[in-house]
């Protein structure tokens, strides 16, 4: 006889915002490194072809911490609750990281500074999105996610923002060569107290159902041991492992015998890696072993088809969204302000000008969060996550000819649309498809498609301007253009979903 399961109660307004204010902090955080990480990083004398490499440390972290915890998420129940603790872990290593990072004097110790902060960021936002499926009922999902996408977006209209803002009150937005502006710096130091402050928040008020309650809701911790062996699944496993390892090993031996450029062994020995740990465990469970490892990779191999097909979207949309977080500022030092000199005024006022810009798409993302999705409930949810990506396509490609700094804002609120899109519709048709009892490991798993984009620019993009536009930074805008609409393309496989 099947178990009588009840309803999760509904949400208020004010419970929806304390679940998803911790994301506020977080994307201060998030935004202060992704519009001033490339500016200290030419500030302490990186080169414009080695920056997406200096920024690799945190996706290779992220491949690691995404599943880990997620996984551990799904499972841990103590005194603090199931989510909670990550929340706040994460959080507090975060702003040590973001203490560090404009203090850091070396370009290695900026590098490593950057490792810890994109872990400890997703230490704590992994969690978050398993966090709105445990806390609400699917009626509100959408409601949900959209606080999120709120959230994320106001969040980073301040970190984006702080080092212009801090400028425009008197602070110096330049410094001696080698040195980081204190406009940055005591940006940096905002953002530490914002991101502990509002992860805090939520950890204080709210509280998390219990075992036994969500038994009740049908979301039950899951047994995975049952069905380990069912349906071949190490064979399965093996298959992928040999295939995944190959390729690895043949992309290796390519770097090495046409001399290529070695940023391109990292992505080698991530496949390489990856292959040899479905290989190990598809032996574990055909020796009865059932482990974190034997768990996660098994997950991964069974994912729900809907989710293969969104993935590919996913995935194309994050390279454009990563050369835009690493090559913006850049791009828009050199062509709209006329400087590459990181000691010079005219490239400090740029790279500010793109705390501007950031703000914007920030903003717009934030109040189109709640828009978005009446337009869903007409088209449908993966058809309007279609158009949104075409909007993108065509405003990186605005970035090509604009050379105006105000005119610049118009492509921003393009990307705006963007990429509230991208934080709220993916979500909203997971949601439908996902295991709620396995929200935590499929959410870590789904981001392995915003981590291996970072991972393809910061081994593939730096040589492509090395070797087709030197010192022409431009063209990575076009890039991005491109695999925007190959995201877009992607949609069409995506089955539609109705909105909630």
């Amino acid at each position: 006889m099947d178990a009588v399961t009840t309803a999760k109660p509904r949400q208020s307004w004010r419970g929806l915002w304390n679940i998803s204010f911790g994301f506020f902090g977080i994307q201060i955080a998030f935004g202060l490194q992704n519009a001033n990480v490339s500016r200290i990083f030419q500030s302490l004398g990186s080169d414009v072809g080695s920056l997406a490499l200096l920024w690799i440390a945190g996706p290779v972290t992220g491949l690691l911490v995404q599943p880990i915890i997620g996984h551990f998420s799904d499972r841990t129940w103590g005194r603090f609750g199931r989510r909670r603790p990550y929340f706040l872990a994460g959080a507090t290593l975060a702003a040590l990281a973001l203490i560090g990072m404009p203090n850091a004097g070396v370009l290695l110790a900026a590098a490593l500074m950057l490792w810890m902060l994109d872990a400890s960021i997703n230490v704590s936002m992994e969690p978050f999105r398993a966090f709105v499926g445990d806390m609400v009922a699917p009626s509100q999902r959408t409601a949900g996610y959209a606080f999120q996408t709120a959230f994320i977006g106001a969040g980073a209209v301040i970190g984006s923002l702080a080092p212009f803002a801090m400028a425009k009150l008197g602070v110096s937005n330049v410094a001696a060569a080698g040195g980081i502006p204190d406009s940055v710096r005591y940006s940096f130091y905002l953002g530490a107290v914002a991101i502990f402050g509002a992860v805090l928040w939520t950890v204080l008020t709210t509280c998390e159902y219990p075992p036994e309650q969500m038994a009740a809701f049908g979301d039950a911790a899951d047994d995975h041991r049952a069905g380990l062996v069912a349906g071949g699944l190490p064979t399965v496993l093996i298959r992928a492992g040999i295939a995944l390892l190959v390729l690895g090993v043949a992309l290796i031996a390519a770097i090495y015998h046409w001399s290529l450029e070695r940023d391109l062994y990292v992505l080698g020995g991530i496949l390489s890696g990856a292959g040899t740990l479905m290989l190990i465990a598809a032996a574990m469970i055909r020796g009865g072993q059932d482990n974190a490892l034997v768990q996660i990779m098994s997950d991964l191999v069974r994912m729900p088809g809907q989710m293969w097909r969104l993935a590919l979207a996913q995935f194309f949309s994050w390279l454009a969204l990563f050369i835009l977080w690493i090559y913006t500022t850049p791009v828009v030092a050199q062509y709209v302000f006329h400087s590459t000199d990181t000691a010079a005024k005219a490239y400090n006022d740029g790279a500010d000008w793109v705390g501007v810009l950031f703000s914007v798409y920030n903003g717009v993302a934030a109040l189109a969060a709640f828009v978005l999705p009446l337009f869903a409930r007409r088209i449908g949810t993966a058809r309007t996550h279609m158009v949104c990506l075409l909007i993108g396509a065509a405003s990186f490609a605005s970035l090509l000819v604009i050379r105006d700094p105000q005119m610049l804002l118009l492509p921003m609120v393009g990307i705006g649309l963007t990429w509230a899109s991208i934080l709220t519709m993916p979500y909203v048709i997971l949601a439908s498809v996902l295991p709620p009892r396995k929200f935590g490991i499929y959410m870590g798993i789904f981001n392995f498609f915003i981590v291996l984009p970072q991972l393809v620019v910061a081994t593939v993009m730096g040589a492509i301007i090395r070797a087709f536009f030197p010192g022409e930074p431009i063209w990575t805008m076009a890039v991005a253009a491109g695999v925007m609409v190959l995201a877009a393309a992607a949609m069409l496989l995506v089955t539609e979903t109705p909105a909630a």
